[in-house]
């Protein structure tokens, strides 16, 4: 295969200790195991990739479309599904699995995951704004404050950095090092954090 990849679930962080006595910060994921569910080529589609499955359920679960597409792909039912752009050598057949021992320890890795959701947020919470004097007649503790000149321009820029939804964002963090790998119970041990909370689904890349 010559782009790796993977799906994964979080299951938390953790700290490895070196035979040097470092101490390494590492996030524990469930990588796989994940079933070639179709491939796409550029003759037939335009493009190249490779379709992924995760958490297989029974087909009765899920929606008359998908069973129909599960039943004509012949590789079962998945709870998630996730698209990954390839090039044409992809080395991949419909019904494979992949596992964890796809990447080895020391190989860098994106991951891509969904941020925890804060709700409806203020400016101080969501952009870090310092917030004004507490004391007795101050009329503007924690308000967003001035959002520009009235005249001109006349009106709100877009972009401006303003209160609203916080969070439950996709983010990639990237060249992630890949400490240690159990094949045995397919985890990943990945140094530092990535996005999202526990049992959020992670896209694996290697960089």
């Amino acid at each position: 295969m010559s782009k790796k990849f993977l799906l994964g679930k979080k299951i938390g962080m953790t700290s490895l200790i070196t035979e040097d006595g470092e101490v390494i910060p590492v996030t524990v994921i469930e990588a796989g195991p994940c079933k070639v569910v179709k491939i796409q080529t550029p003759e037939r589609d335009g493009y190249s990739s490779v379709l992924l499955g995760f958490v297989s359920i029974d087909e009765k679960k899920v929606s008359k479309p998908l069973q129909g597409f599960f039943k004509k792909q012949k590789v079962g039912a998945y709870r998630i599904l996730s698209e990954f752009r390839t090039d044409e050598q992809h080395g991949v057949e419909v019904g494979q699995d992949i596992s964890a021992t796809t990447f080895e320890p020391q190989t860098k890795v994106n991951v891509r995951g969904r941020t925890i959701g804060r709700g409806f947020a203020g400016t101080i919470k969501r952009w870090n704004f310092r917030r004004g004097p507490m004391t007795h007649g101050s009329k503007s503790h924690r308000i967003t404050g001035s959002i520009g000149a009235g005249t001109t321009p006349g009106r709100v820029l877009k972009g401006k950095k303003m209160a609203g939804r916080y969070g439950n964002d996709n983010v990639t963090i990237r060249n992630l090092a890949v400490v240690k790998v159990d094949a045995s119970k397919n985890l990943l041990f990945v140094k530092g954090a990535v996005p999202g909370k526990r049992n959020g689904i992670l896209e694996i890349e290697a960089a």
